[in-house]
């Protein structure tokens, strides 16, 4: 068995009764200080690696008062439409990309209110779901939130894999959002040219390579999913909405 010499343990013992007591209660101090000195910048340190990791874009943004206003409302529908599963902060996140939570928005080409419906889309969704919207008013935000949670489950479940290549959840909620944006017919003509091309249909930055409409307006519907995906849902997680980022 190891043992520590005598002399050793001896001349320790001598030195600690050699030294005065206030000698010995100021390196008791300074231990427990360079203690909360390391404590504190390891708090620090932790602080800044999670900021970190937060998308740079959801750092800056800002979320309007309004928003406040209508939480209760994105919330009650989102668990209507989605169920337990569903994001509020994405839908909070489409409605600020839309209109910054202005219900009296109109856009230069007449889309309407809150979540922005152009009024032939508006018409339409007040016929296929009567019950739920009956005579639907875009102007309206009540009804226009539940609208656009409707519009969403319904293109969601109309995005289908192409082929045999997977479709992600992410991938899937991008064509969701750009076929709200700019229509689900022009979004499976540009997913239809990446096949032919030998691109992969079934994920989204691939397809973001190919257009079947005029620059412009590829360039609005490519942004519109990645803005609301990529750092206003992380945004609105961020402040506390409840929520998970589809894409990470």
């Amino acid at each position: 068995m190891n043992t520590i010499p005598w002399h050793f343990v001896r001349r320790s013992h001598d030195r600690a009764q050699r030294e005065p007591l206030g000698i010995v209660l100021l390196r008791i101090g300074l231990l427990t200080l360079s203690g909360l000195i390391a404590l504190v910048v390891y708090a620090g340190l932790f602080a800044i690696v999670t900021a970190a990791l937060q998308p740079a874009h959801a750092q800056n943004v800002q979320i309007p008062d309004a928003s406040a206003l209508h939480r209760h409302r994105v919330e009650q529908v989102v668990a209507d439409v989605f169920g337990v599963n569903g994001s509020p902060a994405r839908l909070a996140a489409q409605l600020h990309q839309e209109s910054a939570w202005r219900p009296g928005a109109r856009s230069p080409v007449g889309a309407q209110g809150i979540a922005q419906f152009m009024p032939a889309t508006a018409k339409w969704m007040g016929e296929i779901f009567p019950q739920q919207l009956g005579q639907f008013d875009p102007w309206d935000p009540v009804q226009a939130i539940h609208a656009a949670a409707l519009y969403d489950k319904w293109l969601y479940d109309r995005v289908q894999p192409f082929g045999h290549t997977r479709l992600s959840e992410c991938s899937r909620w991008a064509f969701t959002l750009r076929a709200y944006n700019g229509g689900e017919t022009w979004l499976l003509r540009d997913r239809g040219m990446t096949l032919v091309n030998r691109g992969n249909p079934n994920d989204w930055l691939s397809v973001e390579r190919w257009r079947t409409r005029g620059e412009a307006a590829h360039r609005e519907n490519i942004h519109y999913p990645r803005r609301i995906l990529l750092t206003l849902e992380p945004a609105y997680i961020k402040a506390g909405w409840p929520g998970t980022a589809v894409c990470n």
